[in-house]
């Protein structure tokens, strides 16, 4: 019950904010980050502050929420979008600082696979594949092996992928030789 006050008033913040945008963006602000204190998840009040913020200019006060992993996520993710790359990885080693998340690793490993840090990547990898991100992980992680040139333990990484998909035992000649030749 408590869980749904605290919904309805997240949501009565953020009509009360949208309401006063235009004239009164002071104010509008005020409003959202009751919302945000308010808010039993992270919802509606979230990106609606962060759109706020960045119509403001204001950098610094969509960062009222530096606690919610899932806020650094979606800050990831702009940063990402507008190719930020070093602050999007800022952003999800923070998401993963405050919470083991397999798309906060995943996103991480593939920056870290992008910078030319296989051996970075490939430890998050393994934190996504540990923290429930599966046989895309356990794939992602051998490659980042293969690149790194520790090729028994992508090879371990493989056989262990080969046993969580389908048809992967027949597949895992063809992924190893696909792996290795993006590796050299």
């Amino acid at each position: 019950m408590l869980r749904s006050v605290r919904a309805a008033l997240a949501r009565f913040a953020v009509r009360r904010a949208a309401a006063c945008q235009r004239h009164a963006p002071d104010r509008a602000a005020l409003w959202l980050r009751l919302g945000c204190a308010l808010s039993p998840a992270f919802a509606d009040p979230f990106p609606a502050l962060v759109h706020l913020c960045r119509a403001r200019e204001d950098r610094l006060g969509a960062l009222a929420f530096s606690g919610n992993p899932d806020a650094w996520m979606l800050l990831g993710e702009a940063c990402q979008m507008a190719f930020r790359q070093k602050d999007a990885l800022g952003a999800y080693e923070q998401a993963l600082a405050l919470e083991e998340r397999p798309d906060a690793a995943m996103a991480a490993g593939e920056l870290y696979l992008r910078a030319g840090e296989p051996t970075n990547a490939a430890a998050r990898f393994a934190r996504a594949y540990a923290a429930g991100g599966g046989a895309a992980a356990l794939r992602a992680n051998a490659q980042a092996l293969f690149q790194a040139g520790d090729v028994r333990a992508a090879d371990e990484a493989l056989s262990l992928w080969a046993t969580q998909v389908p048809d992967g035992l027949e597949r895992l000649a063809d992924v190893r030789a696909e792996l290795r030749s993006r590796g050299a």
